[in-house]
């Protein structure tokens, strides 16, 4: 069984599009908006870099998890604004049941050896 490399930022491997869509949940953000969401709420654990985000995002965009609209940051740049479907939401619950699942199994082994 090949032994993966855990990225920098912490973050398990496939675990990024899952948790874009968490927070997508909540309302619509940018990608620099998302990153930082993401940054904060894991107590600035995970760090989310750019090189990953966007093409992410856009594999997330192209699935129709999410769409996309062009809008003015707070700073005021222009950036796109993404948003969860109703197929993101549907994603973002199987996600989550395989997420809980695999997390359980780990932790029963934790238990047990």
């Amino acid at each position: 069984m090949p032994m993966t490399i855990m990225p920098k930022s912490g973050m398990p491997p496939g675990a990024l599009p899952m948790l874009i869509l968490r927070v997508l949940n909540s309302g619509s953000l940018h990608g620099y908006a998302i990153a930082q969401r993401i940054h904060v709420l894991s107590s600035e654990v995970l760090a989310v870099e750019e090189g990953l985000l966007y093409p992410t995002l856009q594999k997330i965009l192209v699935k129709g998890w999410v769409t996309a609209d062009w809008g003015t940051s707070e700073t005021g740049r222009k950036v796109r604004f993404y948003r969860l479907t109703p197929d993101g939401r549907k994603q973002l619950k199987a996600e989550l049941s395989g997420y809980d699942r695999v997390t359980q199994a780990i932790q029963d082994v934790l238990r047990t050896a």
